[in-house]
């Protein structure tokens, strides 16, 4: 599973913010701002931090896109 932060951009588009208001607001290190940028993981704390400075759901922010080599057996 690939994860995809678009949902978070498009809310920071919205709501007129930039990376570094999220930054600032979120109280989250610009190592983690790097991270989402690059689509990589990280935590659920960060993850939380953003969804309570944003006034959202995790759902909001993150999406999950299975990759190629996912099965859906489980």
């Amino acid at each position: 599973m690939e994860v995809s932060y678009k949902k978070l951009w498009k809310i920071l588009i919205d709501k007129e913010m930039k990376k570094k208001d999220l930054q600032a607001d979120a109280a989250i290190s610009w190592a983690s701002v790097t991270k989402l940028s690059k689509g990589e993981n990280v935590s659920m704390e960060v993850l939380i931090k953003v969804c309570k400075a944003l006034e959202c759901d995790i759902g909001d922010i993150v999406e999950l896109i299975p990759g190629e080599n996912d099965s859906t057996e489980g």
